[in-house]
């Protein structure tokens, strides 16, 4: 049964004085009004181990896509407007107080370089909305597009449906609906297409893991959630997969696994989730699957599992999620190195947070026949001001980037900003001497105008995090940048991959930009390249836009970046069950890297 829920909006229980009690904070000032934390202490988080709930082997993924069930019911008809497939729960925003100038704003375009940004060397369409009408006889919002690349494939997957391509981008398999990957598993819920997927590949094992969570309880009290993971038995994206399910009660209660975000480390898959309960419950959820199980095919792979609980680690050191960091390059961490995990603060945001940083978590967990684990928050890192609260329109504060010929503003698009988190991936390369960390989040970059902050963290060997550069990319010409995702190359040089909108002539379409390792710190130098204009406007009044995109690199070469974003083609039509979002796919490389 095919299943597109509505939830209410939940709100942050307060935190009271018997909680506040079991931290002891202290943080002091500089001159330039940044601040640094001295002393922090939180409570010792407990883990819970289980094994998975749910094992078995599925057909060939190039046989599902055959499937005459691969059919699903049909959505009603009468329906007019996209059906939103997860609508986000969370507090309320606060509210607009006027913009504070970015401190790390890069508002002009290079003028050093004689040479533009190199144009895409693969660019190609990807699944679409008209997929979901196809398979489903309805369309959705948001898309959540994302993306993996190995040896010889690409994967993609979006609200509801996955492909498989060749490089060049031939499709091998799809659209697929995304439960059928789980047709007649022992858990019925994950049939559902029930979305928020992600999809990785395991360079280090040769694996494609492509996940979704459940939404059955949120109409059902009485079931609980589920996070569904497909390890495939091989680097053949379209053969057969292990699947596993996994519960995500706590003590008892049934916690609906928000906004999932997996991370692929030395011996575990790392995964979080912001976490809702059946009433004012809420938390982060960070998880460790046991991959050398997974990879073999054990029923058996374990999970452990902590819960962040917003009630005792104060709200803004975990916000509205956290990301873990997700393997690029050849060289691994140490056996015994943590895995970061990352979050964002903003003062301005009403969470409780006195200064704009980046939240440093780490995660260890060994393995054995007896297993243990611990989380700990490592540090917080100060940051140059930033302000992640929008000027936004519309009965539920959406309306945030304008478009072409668009004059109402409940069907402008989200920005998102104001989700305290950092936007996928969490991208880490060991450099040797140091490991490094690249991540972004969508910022008000100028009053009423969206950019990009991205951040580099680095972790030394003597596993000190530091700041070692961030910047706005936000270019003093009128268009929104939002919703991006970040990577690095084997050089050091990186690519940052975008959405953009204006309110006179650019539609939604796609972007990246980038800079070379050595270039002056806090600044994209490449200039700006287009994986595809937009030639059509969202028309819808809900106003999602894709909350996350995904910038990956190329394993054989360890130099080619691969971008998956949406856009738009058509005008949506208003009164018309119509959406036509679709997705692109483009690959480059920047100057200066080459060879295997």
């Amino acid at each position: 049964m095919i299943r597109f829920v509505r939830t209410e909006v939940h709100r942050f229980p307060r935190f009271t004085a018997a909680a506040a009690a079991l931290c002891l904070i202290a943080v002091t000032s500089t001159a330039t009004g940044a601040a640094h934390m001295s002393a922090r202490k939180l409570p010792t988080l407990k883990p819970t181990f289980t094994a998975a709930a749910a094992f078995d082997v599925s057909d060939s993924v190039r046989n599902i896509s055959l499937h005459p069930s691969a059919r699903l019911p049909m959505i009603p008809s009468t329906e007019v407007q996209e059906m939103e497939v997860r609508p986000e729960g969370g507090p309320e925003k606060a509210p607009y107080r006027g913009h504070t100038p970015d401190a790390a704003l890069q508002a002009t375009s290079p003028t050093r370089r004689s040479l533009a940004i190199p144009s895409t060397l693969q660019n190609f369409e990807g699944v679409s909305n008209e997929d979901n009408f196809t398979i489903y006889g309805g369309r959705v919002a948001p898309p959540d597009p994302i993306g993996a690349v190995g040896p010889n494939h690409y994967v993609e997957m979006i609200n509801l449906v996955f492909a498989v391509y060749d490089k060049t981008g031939s499709r091998l398999a799809g659209p697929i609906p995304l439960g059928a990957l789980w047709e007649n598993f022992a858990i019925p819920d994950c049939t559902d297409p029930s979305g928020d997927p992600v999809v990785l590949y395991d360079k280090l094992e040769d694996r494609w893991i492509l996940s979704q969570f459940t939404t059955s309880g949120l109409s059902d009290p009485t079931r609980p959630f589920w996070n569904c993971v497909a390890v495939s038995v091989n680097g053949d994206p379209t053969g057969a997969y292990y699947r596993y399910a996994f519960e995500t009660t706590v003590n008892d209660t049934f916690y609906f696994p928000d906004y999932p975000k997996y991370g692929n480390w030395k011996k575990s898959y790392v995964l979080t989730s912001r976490d809702f309960g059946p009433t004012v419950e809420y938390g982060i959820s960070v998880y460790a699957l046991e991959k050398n199980r997974m990879i073999a095919g054990d029923p058996k792979a374990r999970m452990v599992h902590f819960f962040l609980d917003s009630n005792v680690v104060p709200l803004e050191l975990i916000g509205d999620g956290l990301l873990p960091a997700d393997f690029d390059g050849t060289k691994q961490p140490a056996e015994s190195a943590p895995i970061p995990i990352v979050g964002t603060q903003d003062d301005g945001a009403g969470y409780g947070a006195t200064f704009d940083a980046l939240n440093v978590w780490e995660m260890s967990i060994h393995w054995n026949a007896r297993p243990d684990a611990s989380i700990r928050l490592a540090t917080q890192l100060p940051v140059a001001s930033f302000d992640s609260i929008f000027p936004c329109f519309g009965a539920d504060g959406r309306g945030c980037l304008p478009e072409p010929g668009v004059v109402d503003k409940e069907r402008w698009l989200d920005v998102l900003s104001y989700r305290q988190r950092p936007t996928w991936r969490l991208a880490y390369r060991n450099f040797g001497g140091y490991e490094s960390m690249v991540t972004n989040q969508s910022v008000e970059a100028s009053p009423g105008t969206a950019g990009v902050r991205w951040y580099e963290i680095r972790r030394s060997q003597t596993g000190t995090y530091s700041l070692t550069q961030q910047g706005t990319y936000a270019p003093a010409d009128g268009v929104n940048r939002w919703m991006g995702s970040i990577a690095q190359d084997k050089k050091g040089n990186m690519a940052l991959g975008y959405s953009v909108v204006d309110a006179t002539s650019v539609k939604p379409g796609i972007r990246y930009t980038g800079r070379l390792a050595g270039d002056p710190a806090g600044q994209m130098t490449q200039g700006e390249g287009t994986v595809i204009n937009g030639t059509g406007v969202q028309l819808t009044t809900n106003s999602r836009w894709g909350d996350y995109t995904s910038m990956n690199v190329d394993p054989t070469d360890d130099c080619t970046f691969w971008y998956v974003n949406e856009y738009y083609q058509i005008d949506g039509i208003i009164g018309v069950n119509t959406a036509p979002w679709q997705t692109r796919i483009g690959s480059f490389k920047l100057p200066g890297c080459s060879g295997p």
